[in-house]
């Protein structure tokens, strides 16, 4: 077996030892405390559900106000049950600064002797997630024991080169943190601002506006609006779009199919400026605005297809806002996969501005927060993917 990664900092060269977690931690189980916790307190407890799937430890938002049992900067804790396919299992996470934690039952404390740097190996344990699956005893919950993971016996080299693998990651990771909340803040304002600038709880004018636009808004029903499921003749061959092709307002997959080979459900040829409406569960309000000029995409019947008579990013807008969500899922029928027919949502009213400079500057104006979100989500993508993929290549 190669004792080396495939990849290092320049400069190293000796082969990495194989070392047992019991020669480089000393391990104690977490202790129960549901008799005693609440929300709050002096100290929070660190629980099942503390620790992320990338390794960073969230809230529990419980605690308690008298323990012996308390941890140290620096030390590792670790998930010793999940439910499901165990992406949790054996999960560490780091302890940071100026913070007061205690152990629930079922998390374990591993604290690095000197022969080891702490976030070294919280990145080594991260990246060796299959040995803790496939040593997880159970069934619908895995569990793993002490001696699963003290046996648990990965690569290590001398600390200077732990140092500057840890950097490394600890870089990737700020970077990652830090796209994430660009990501969630600009979704919080499209949120906010889609509440705003349309016409609330009965309301005929919008909380906001852009200047030069007075005046009510009509109620009109959705059908008025825009053509729905416009009937045209299939190309021989084309790109599929299905349910799960898109995601919030982009579309991220697609496959070649033909007439012969297509699922029955590939009925809805695109047009630039049709706007696709996922019908099926739509409080995921995954939503697409075709502006392709190509002609040979073809969506899933579980997507309503409209052709807007207004301004196409406008009436994605519309759809995209929480109130009118919440009037669809009304009119669903189904609860586990709720849906709603293309007739029903033809039907429910709307309020909508008549004039057309109003709808293109809403439009292009949650167009560019789009883009913004896109941006930050690519980039939070590529970066897990190049975290991922260099975790393969930078330990044995």
């Amino acid at each position: 077996m190669n004792n080396t990664p495939a990849v290092r900092f320049k400069g190293f060269t000796e082969d990495w030892e194989q070392r047992k977690l019991s020669e480089m931690t000393a391990y104690r189980n977490g202790r129960g405390h549901e008799d005693k916790q609440s929300n709050s307190g002096k100290y929070e407890l660190i629980n099942l559900n503390s620790v992320s799937i990338d390794g960073g430890l969230k809230p529990s938002g419980k605690f308690i106000d008298e323990s012996n049992d308390t941890l140290c900067v620096d030390d590792l804790v670790m998930v010793l049950s999940d439910v499901g396919h165990g992406d949790l299992l054996g999960r560490v996470a780091i302890i940071p600064e100026n913070n007061r934690f205690v152990l629930n039952q079922r998390v374990a404390l591993l604290r690095p002797n000197d022969s080891v740097y702490s976030r070294f190996l919280l990145v080594c344990i991260n990246a060796h997630q299959s040995y803790f699956k496939l040593n997880g005893a159970g069934s619908s919950q895995l569990n793993i024991s002490k001696d699963v993971v003290e046996d648990f016996a990965p690569h290590t080299p001398e600390i200077t080169e732990q140092k500057l693998i840890a950097h490394y990651y600890s870089n990737i990771d700020y970077l990652i943190t830090l796209h994430q909340r660009k990501y969630e803040k600009l979704v919080n304002i499209k949120k906010s601002m889609l509440y705003k600038m349309f016409p609330q709880n009965g309301s005929k004018v919008p909380e906001i506006r852009f200047a030069g636009f007075t005046g009510d808004w009509e109620q009109r029903k959705l059908g008025d609006l825009a053509i729905f499921n416009p009937k045209e003749e299939l190309p021989n061959v084309f790109e599929y779009v299905d349910l799960e092709s898109v995601v919030g307002t982009e579309m991220l997959t697609h496959r070649t199919e033909s007439k012969r080979t297509a699922p029955s459900r590939a009925q809805r040829l695109a047009q630039a400026g049709d706007l696709f409406y996922q019908t099926v569960r739509p409080y995921q309000k995954n939503n697409y605005l075709f502006e392709k000029p190509d002609k040979h995409y073809v969506f899933s019947t579980g997507y309503a297809q409209m052709r807007p008579i207004v301004d196409g990013r406008f009436l994605l807008c519309l759809v995209q806002n929480d109130s009118f969500v919440k009037v669809v899922l009304d009119n669903c029928t189904g609860t586990s996969y709720p849906a709603i027919n293309s007739n029903d949502l033809a039907e429910i009213e709307v309020y909508s501005s008549s004039n057309p400079q109003e709808q293109k500057q809403i439009g292009d104006f949650f167009k560019e927060i789009d883009d913004l979100i896109t941006l930050h989500q690519r980039k939070l993508e590529k970066l897990k993917q190049l975290k991922k993929a260099m975790l393969h290549k930078m330990f044995v």
